[in-house]
This record gives structure tokens, sequence and C-alpha cells, in this order.
């Protein structure tokens, strides 16, 4: 009889485990997909009129400003909460180019922080990241 007592516990604990694990591996896939957004907040300095807009980008669509193509492919919040750190991957191309080619003006990752790590060079525009949602 004590041994019978002995399995149904163990079976009890064994449950308990299963689910406490399962919830934790369930919480950590959701904050990792937190981390990444769905929309790129940039501001646009025009420098010729000294005019600023911001602009909010869907990933994966291209917006046209002025003279300009961008695409938001992919953007990242940090995980830490005192200094946040936002990361993006953008991609620009000029319209005016004579060429048509279709060379990117700017094509890598720009970090909020530090845009000078991957600097947006252009003689009339300057790109800085603002958010990602």
């Amino acid at each position: 009889m004590l041994l019978k007592k002995n399995i149904k516990v163990g079976k009890i604990k064994l449950y308990f485990l299963i689910i406490l694990l399962s919830l934790f591996i369930f919480s950590n896939s959701k904050t990792e997909n937190n981390l990444e957004g769905n929309s790129t907040d940039i501001k646009i300095l025009d420098k010729i009129s000294s005019k600023n807009e911001l602009i909010k980008l869907t990933n994966g669509d291209e917006f046209k400003y002025k003279d300009l193509l961008i695409k938001s492919m992919k953007c990242k919040n940090s995980e830490f909460d005192d200094n946040p750190e936002i990361t993006a991957y953008l991609q620009v191309k000029d319209l005016t180019n004579i060429n048509k080619d279709d060379v990117f003006v700017f094509n890598g990752w720009m970090f909020s922080s530090s845009p000078s790590i991957a600097p947006f060079d252009h003689p009339v525009y300057d790109i800085w990241l603002v958010g990602c949602y």
C-alpha cells in the first residue's frame, strides 16, 4: 500500500514539472518575439530647408520621401530597459540617380544610440532611427 502512494505522488510531481517547464519555454519565446517590431520610426532631416519629419515605416514596405525610396526590412529593440538600443535594417535608394541603377545609398543596420557606426551619407538628407514598434 505504501508503494502505491509513492508512485501517485511521483506522477503528480512529474506532471507539475512538465507544466512548469512548458510555461517557462513559452514565456521565453514570447519575450523574444516582443523584441522584434513590425514598424520602424525614423526621422528625416532635409539639410537644405532645415526641416525634419518623423516617418513611420511598415517593415517590408517601400516608402517614397521626396528623392529617396526607403525600405525597412527588420527592426529590433534591446533586452535592457535602462539604456534601450534600437536596431533596424534599412535600404535607401536615391531616385535622382541618372543611371537608374538599383544601387543603394544605404543598405545595412542602423543603430539608434550610435549612428556613426554605419552612417547614412547623403548630401541633402539625414536619417536617424527613432523607434521600433
